[in-house]
C-alpha cells in the first residue's frame, strides 16, 4: 500500500474540512472533485476571474447528490481579506490555488498579476495563521527556477526570475518562509510543471498548450508552435498533483517546505504535437495540417525538466501518470467540450 492510498482511507474514516481557493478553476475543481469522492466537506472560493461555473457544474455531476451537499461556495476575491475570514471559518487544510496564471499575461499587466498573486496571497497567508488552520498548501511555480541552466531542477537551486509572474510565485516562497520563521506558521509550496488535464480552458490569449493545441487539431485548425519546436517541459497529468495536494495536506512538517510537482520527463513541443495528434487519431480524429513556427515567446525558459526525489522522500509521492497516459485520458474530454 502506497502512501497516497493510505492517506485516503484515512480521511475517508476521519473527514476533515478543506478550503480550495480558486475552486471553479482548472486545478481547484480537481481538488474539489478528488475531496468531495473521499467524503470531504469542502469550502470554495472564487471570484470567476479566471474560473468557470461550468467546471463546479460538471463536478456535480460527477458526484453524488450527498457528496455535492458537502461543498458550501463563497464567490469572493483573495484581495478582499473579508472574504478570506469568511472562508476560512471551521477550515482544517487549506489548498491555495487562486492566482492569476501566466508569463505572458503578468508581462502584459504585471500590476494585476502582482495585486493578485502577492497581495492576496499575502492575505490567505494572514488569516489561515489566525484560524490555526492544520496545513497550508499553495500553487508555487516551475517558473521560479528562471534562468538557472542546470537539469533537472532541484529546489534549492534557483536561478534570475524571467517575468513579473516569476516574481510574485518566487515571493510567496519568501512570504511561506518568513512566517514559519516569525511565526512558527508552515505553509508547503508546489512548484507545478504544466499541468494538464480535464477542464483546462482551450480559450483565451493565455490558454495552456496542450487543450489549445487538441482544439485547434480538432477543428482542424493550424497549430503554431512557437520557436523551433525543440524547446521541452515537464508535462504533469492533474492526477498526479491531486494527489501531491492531499499528501502534502496530510503531512506534517517541522518548517516550511516547496516541492516540485511533476514526473521527472522532459519532453519537446514538437514531441507534444506528434503524442496530441496520435491520441486523436485514437479517438478517430485525423489530423495531417503541419505546424507553423513562429519566435520564441518573451519571458519563457528553453528546458525545464523536475527533480522529484524530495517530494518521494518527504511526502511519499508516487506520480502515476506520464504524459502518454495523461493525453489518452484526458483527450475523449477534449473532444467533447473544446
Amino acid at each position: 500500500m502506497n502512501k497516497f492510498t493510505d492517506t485516503q482511507q484515512q480521511l475517508q474514516q476521519q473527514p476533515c474540512t478543506w478550503l480550495v481557493t480558486g475552486v471553479a478553476g482548472f486545478i481547484g475543481s480537481n481538488l474539489l472533485e478528488a475531496l468531495l469522492k473521499l467524503g470531504q466537506k469542502v469550502v470554495g472560493l472564487d471570484n470567476f476571474a479566471t474560473g468557470h461555473q461550468r467546471n463546479l457544474d460538471e463536478v456535480q455531476g460527477l458526484v453524488t447528490s450527498q457528496q455535492w451537499q458537502n461543498f458550501s461556495f463563497i464567490e469572493g476575491d483573495i484581495r478582499h481579506i473579508d472574504a478570506c475570514h469568511q472562508a476560512l471559518d471551521g477550515v482544517d487544510y487549506v489548498l491555495h490555488q487562486a492566482a492569476l496564471g501566466s508569463v505572458p499575461r503578468s508581462l502584459n499587466d504585471p500590476a494585476t498579476t502582482n495585486d493578485v498573486n502577492i497581495s492576496g496571497f499575502l492575505n490567505m497567508l494572514i488569516t489561515a495563521k489566525e484560524a490555526q488552520v492544520k496545513n497550508f498548501v499553495y500553487a508555487a511555480s516551475s517558473s521560479t527556477y528562471g534562468d538557472h541552466p542546470a537539469l533537472p531542477k532541484v529546489e534549492p537551486n534557483i536561478g534570475n526570475p524571467l517575468s513579473p509572474y516569476a516574481v510574485t510565485k518566487y515571493v510567496n516562497e519568501l512570504y511561506a518562509d518568513v512566517f514559519s520563521k516569525s511565526y512558527g506558521f508552515n505553509a508547503t509550496g508546489l512548484r507545478y510543471f504544466n499541468v494538464f488535464g480535464r477542464r483546462q480552458d482551450p480559450d483565451g490569449a493565455y490558454a495552456a498548450v496542450i487543450p489549445k493545441w487538441t482544439a485547434a487539431m480538432n477543428k482542424q485548425q493550424v497549430v503554431q508552435i512557437n520557436g523551433d519546436g525543440e524547446t521541452s517541459r515537464d508535462f504533469c497529468y492533474i492526477e498526479n498533483v491531486v494527489q501531491m495536494n492531499i499528501l502534502a495536506a496530510t503531512t506534517l512538517l517541522d518548517k516550511s517546505e516547496v516541492f516540485n510537482v511533476a514526473v521527472g520527463d522532459r519532453t519537446t513541443l514538437n514531441e507534444l504535437f506528434g503524442a496530441i495528434q496520435s491520441a486523436l487519431a485514437e479517438q478517430g480524429v485525423s489530423y495531417d495540417i503541419a505546424a507553423k513556427y513562429a519566435d520564441f515567446r518573451a519571458g519563457d525558459v528553453r528546458h525545464s525538466q523536475a527533480d522529484v526525489t524530495k517530494a518521494k522522500t518527504l511526502l511519499g509521492y508516487d506520480p502515476q501518470f506520464r504524459i502518454s497516459e495523461g493525453i489518452s485520458l484526458t483527450m475523449p474530454w477534449y473532444i467533447a467540450n473544446v
